[in-house]
């Protein structure tokens, strides 16, 4: 991910373990620290009002994967500068979105239209929520906390919690495939240069020995083991095929990828 840490320059990256404590703080300092960059560089793509699943391009207003929203009270984690839960709100929905993060929530709020109703943020660590039992109806997160945590399972125990019966959880992640792959999105990243089943972390340190950022690798079976465990029943398994006509490269999404391997995991479930 190239990080910018001013204070402590970036000196290795690799796939290593950590410990858990170290990379999980690690998401919220590098999310303060870029958000600005990472939205110059993604922002147009994400708009500050539009609802995308992932870097395919597939966005809720085709797909419909919460479902019928009439009535219902919906909470985004991870919600980074909030497009997805302003796009909700301009439609009359209820939602409240959270990010640990206060660089992105920041940077979210200068996107809320003047006249306007702001766009409810809260800033939270989506595996200790600060809402009661059962108080939404839907939750979900388009590559948000999950993949940045050590203790998913934790995340998912938290989206039960606060579900009501019958409530439906819904994330995006990449595809577990995709981490067999290098990050690259031409030809290079067509040839499988790791295990799959490799579940050490893409771990970036500073020169000061510190942990910058992790991102963590989970299997198809562990996301589905997790999701099990926290009470979760899978209803479909979404693996967006790159639309024709899509030129853009994010990271290591891009046309030539994406036409052969799939890129995004969109897990649909209910509690």
């Amino acid at each position: 991910m190239n990080s910018t840490q001013p204070d402590d320059p970036l000196a290795d990256a690799a796939y290593r373990d950590v410990p858990a404590e170290a990379g999980g703080r690690a998401g919220r300092t590098w999310w303060d620290a870029n958000a600005g960059e990472y939205l110059a560089e993604h922002g147009d793509f994400l708009g500050t009002a539009d609802f995308c699943w992932c870097p395919e391009g597939l966005r809720e207003a085709d797909a419909g994967l919460l479902g019928d929203l009439t009535g219902a009270r919906v909470l985004e984690i991870g919600a980074g500068a909030a497009q997805c839960s302003r796009w909700l709100a301009a439609r009359g929905v209820d939602v409240v979105a959270t990010d640990v993060a206060h660089g992105m929530l920041a940077a979210g709020a200068g996107y809320d239209r003047p006249g306007h109703p702001p766009t409810p943020l809260l800033q939270a660590d989506a595996r200790a929520l600060p809402f009661a039992d059962a108080s939404f109806d839907v939750v979900f997160t388009a590559f948000g906390a999950i993949p940045f945590v050590p203790d998913a399972v934790r995340v998912h125990r938290e989206a039960a919690r606060v579900l009501r019966p019958g409530g439906r959880w819904v994330f995006s992640v990449t595809h577990p495939l995709r981490w067999a792959f290098p990050d690259d999105p031409g030809e290079h990243g067509l040839t499988a240069s790791r295990s799959y089943f490799d579940r050490r972390p893409y771990v970036e340190t500073g020169t000061s020995g510190a942990v910058l950022y992790a991102e963590y690798h989970r299997t198809l079976g562990d996301h589905v083991a997790e999701l099990a465990a926290a009470g979760f029943v899978l209803e479909r398994l979404v693996e967006p095929e790159w639309p024709e006509g899509h030129e853009r490269t994010w990271g290591g999404w891009g046309p030539v990828r994406g036409r052969l391997l799939p890129g995004t995991a969109i897990f649909v479930t209910h509690r």
